[in-house]
């Protein structure tokens, strides 16, 4: 047993292959619907009607979740997890967007979801040095 966190042994490996399958579960899909959101939409999700940009951004939020639970795996930072994940997501929809600018959205998207991307990485960065001497 893990004196810190009361955690057995047979616990933490339970957690932590959850973590990596649900991960993988959301992450990979996730990578298909940005990449190809035409083939994710005939395959898996089709959902009259088709409309790219609103695939490409739940690809963009799965990467983003998917993300978030396989850093959990591995560091025990929950701020610095949260804020990478939401970064990864935040720089993908921030992608998706620059991607489909010729499909509408609003002038303000771009600036808007650039600035959110770059707060989250600044803040995950600044995080991650911060605890850099810490057991995460």
């Amino acid at each position: 047993m893990n004196s810190e966190t009361g955690e057995t042994m047979t616990s933490a490996r339970f957690v932590t292959a959850v973590l990596w399958g649900a991960g993988l579960f959301f992450l990979l899909p996730g990578i298909w619907a940005f990449a190809d959101p035409q083939s994710f939409f005939d395959e898996l999700a089709p959902f009259e009607p088709y409309n790219r940009h609103f695939i490409h951004d739940i690809g963009a939020f799965q990467i983003g979740i998917g993300v978030t639970l396989l850093l959990a795996s591995r560091v025990k930072d929950a701020a610095l997890v949260a804020l990478a994940g939401g970064a990864a997501g935040a720089i993908v929809h921030l992608l998706s967007h620059v991607i489909d600018q010729d499909h509408g959205g609003k002038d303000t998207d771009l600036p808007v979801f650039g600035v959110l991307a770059v707060l989250l990485i600044a803040a995950a960065v600044v995080r991650w040095m911060a605890t850099a001497g810490d057991e995460s």
